[in-house]
């Protein structure tokens, strides 16, 4: 008699491949391989040319364009969406929709920001600093009304960028720090650990959010890599201006009933930095 964990393997097998974009990006690398530990076929979008291994396939595409993508959706069951960057983000989720409902996908995973309805974006100046927010909120729009079945979660800042956030500041010999800024940074892995589990389950739609364990200062971040580095700098505080500064300053971008995460910044910076 089959077993039921010898039936989910089987039907696994039989399901189609999950795709993801942004595979080798901070977040997808930690994904793929949890998918793979699932059993799960994954196909990768990329823009340039990757052998296939350890199972992952790579399938040459750019939302930007619009290049590839309907060849790469082609045949996926799910796709995870965790291409993002500063800018062009609701256009390249409104091309990868587009092709994922034509191919018929079963199953819309996207990760978006915590605080992306919060934090409001009108004017030019929110929209210089601020502008993240309001294309990953008008992304998290285009997946639910996209007619596929979709889930969205929202977490806080990785721990990856706020180190990179405090390296490129600690280049200037005076650091404007925002005043008032708090920031709740989360373990990228733990992030990957959760979305691997929506991503195999059921379409749930927005899901309770995830950030990190603690809340910090963001000028006592910065000093906390400044320390680690045995650098010296002094740090300014500016006040910017704008509806989105304020909603940052009330903290807009956290979600402290939702510290759901367990490795700290200070975990992760030993570790990156010594």
């Amino acid at each position: 008699m089959t077993t039921t964990t010898e039936s989910e393997r089987v039907r696994d097998r039989a399901r189609g491949p999950i795709l993801v974009t942004g595979g080798t990006g901070t977040l997808g690398r930690l994904l793929v391989p949890r998918l793979r530990a699932a059993g799960r076929e994954v196909r990768v979008l990329s823009r340039a040319e990757h052998p296939a291994a350890g199972g992952i396939r790579f399938a040459r595409g750019d939302l930007a364009t619009g290049e590839g993508v309907a060849a790469a959706v082609a045949g996926a069951e799910v796709v995870v969406h965790c291409a993002g960057s500063a800018r062009g983000d609701e256009e390249k989720a409104r091309t990868l929709v587009e092709a994922a409902s034509r191919a018929g996908v079963r199953h819309l995973v996207y990760i978006s920001v915590v605080g992306a309805d919060r934090v409001p974006v009108r004017s030019g100046v929110d929209r210089a600093m601020f502008g993240y927010y309001a294309a990953k909120l008008a992304a998290e729009r285009l997946v639910a009304d996209s007619g596929i079945p979709w889930t969205t979660l929202r977490a806080t800042q990785f721990h990856d960028l706020a180190l990179t956030t405090a390296r490129q500041l600690a280049k200037l010999p005076l650091l404007p720090i925002p005043s008032g800024f708090q920031v709740q940074p989360i373990d990228a892995g733990e992030v990957a650990e959760r979305l691997a589990e929506l991503a195999l389950g059921e379409p749930a739609g927005l899901v309770p959010d995830v950030g990190g364990p603690r809340v910090h200062e963001l000028r006592a971040l910065v000093r906390d890599y400044l320390r680690a580095t045995g650098r010296h700098r002094l740090t300014v505080p500016i006040r910017p201006p704008g509806g989105a500064a304020r909603a940052m300053r009330a903290g807009a971008n956290l979600t402290l009933d939702r510290a759901v995460g367990r490795r700290t910044w200070e975990e992760f910076l030993a570790e990156r930095v010594g």
